[in-house]
């Protein structure tokens, strides 16, 4: 089951816009999902100057998500993961530098300075420069294989250590450790999972999910270590087959061919910061998606942006603020009117169940909860007072969108009837 996309309405353009000066150009730094969504909306939006889209990978726009799923299974080819056809990314007319790195913003002579030793100027910049897997400075972390997964080449060169007969140490216990967990599984390989906190995915759901996913992933036989640190890494001693030893801060080490990083994403502001622009672990924007640089945008993963659902600025890791964000970036530097502050929307998929988050839900929320997770569907509702403030749900497409539409409305709702199955999520 797969968590439905949404649909995002292109706002009308200005007349004045769409007939841009053809000499215009707009300089994208990149040319994954957001770099891809903002060229898009860009032509879509009318837009006749010139697109220039720099990435530092080979690969034409793609979505990440399948890497940990489809993909990494075998399931799907890298080329599935690509955001639209190439004869639609061809008829888009962008000025495509795959392979090539952004040195330096010269902000002052509104132009990039580019790996191949050429500078490219721009009328307007958008910053998609996105992330990049975290690694562990921890001893040993140079001398044995780790692996991460963030690209197409991570999930190939990882690939064929999941099969039976297998060992798979992975560390962190988030959402990326959790589905490589999980494929590595269903491939048949033996996993370990190893968390220093003291739940699953601690940093993003209440305790009550956690408690679900420990339970998905121990149901599989997945062996789960929580609050475990590590203290390096090692070979294995007089191993004909080369593995490696995840040692832990108990003194206990675990011996498996592969292990695998998943530690989170660090942001990659290094340009931004470079070229003085606000940064807060990660580029600052504000609802038109504009940075510190009224000349400069930024958009994805890169991006921390204030977020009325949540009370705060934050960096949304998740398809559809890469998807939604890239776009509003370029209508933003068409000059159109943006105010982008979305209902943060999460999925993950795990042994083919599809988990979704709407909202932030917080400690202080009152749970409600429809459906028993033991039958594996279910929705937990977080409130404040009488109004849904969050929704998590397991296999429960339906009443999510129902959900999403309550915590967006704010109207009150009768907790007794929200939780009772048999009445009609469209009717509360």
């Amino acid at each position: 089951m797969t968590a439905e996309r949404p649909e995002v309405e292109a706002a009308a353009l200005p007349h004045e816009v769409a007939n841009a000066d053809p000499a215009t150009t707009i300089v994208i730094v990149g040319a994954g999902q957001a770099g891809g969504w903002a060229a898009q909306a860009l032509r879509s939006e009318g837009f006749a100057g010139r697109v220039v889209l720099i990435g530092d990978e080979a690969h034409p726009p793609h979505e990440r998500p399948p890497l940990s799923k489809a993909v990494l299974s075998g399931a799907a080819a890298p080329e599935s993961t690509r955001l639209m056809k190439p004869e639609a990314f061809d008829a888009l007319a962008v000025d495509w530098r795959p392979g090539v790195l952004v040195r330096r913003i010269d902000r002052a002579a509104k132009q990039v300075l580019l790996s191949d030793g050429t500078a490219q100027p721009y009328d307007k910049l958008i910053l998609c420069t996105g992330g990049r897997a975290r690694r562990l400075a921890l001893p040993g972390a140079d001398q044995v294989p780790l692996h991460t997964l963030r690209t197409i080449e991570d999930a190939q060169a990882l690939a064929p250590a999941l099969r039976p007969g297998r060992s798979v140490v992975v560390v962190g216990g988030g959402w990326i450790g959790l589905e490589v967990a999980a494929t590595a599984r269903q491939r048949g390989a033996d996993v370990v999972v190893v968390e220093t906190q003291s739940r699953l995915c601690e940093r993003t759901v209440p305790a009550e999910v956690s408690a679900y996913l420990l339970a998905l992933h121990r149901a599989q036989g997945v062996r789960v270590l929580l609050g475990a640190g590590g203290r390096g890494f090692a070979r294995v001693a007089d191993d004909a087959d080369s593995r490696s030893e995840v040692l832990l801060a108990d003194g206990s080490a675990l011996a498996c061919d592969t292990i695998v990083l998943g530690v989170g994403l660090v942001p990659n502001d290094e340009l931004a910061r470079e070229a003085g622009l606000a940064c807060e672990g990660g580029v600052r924007v504000d609802a038109q998606c504009r940075t510190s640089d009224p000349h400069i945008l930024a958009a994805g993963d890169v991006a921390v942006a204030p977020n009325p659902w949540a009370g705060r600025s934050l960096r949304l890791e998740s398809w559809q603020n890469a998807q939604e964000q890239g776009m509003a970036a370029a209508r933003s530097a068409l000059g159109q009117a943006v105010d982008y502050q979305p209902l943060p929307w999460f999925w993950s998929d795990q042994y083919g169940m599809n988990l979704q988050i709407y909202g932030m839900p917080a400690p202080a929320h009152r749970v409600v909860q429809r459906g028993d997770p033991a039958s594996g569907s279910f929705v937990l509702f977080y409130l404040a007072g009488d109004v849904v403030q969050a929704a998590v749900g397991a296999d429960a497409a339906r009443d999510l969108r129902f959900a999403r539409r309550l915590i967006e409305q704010r109207k009150p709702v009768d907790a007794e009837r929200l939780a009772d199955l048999g009445t009609p999520m469209a009717k509360l």
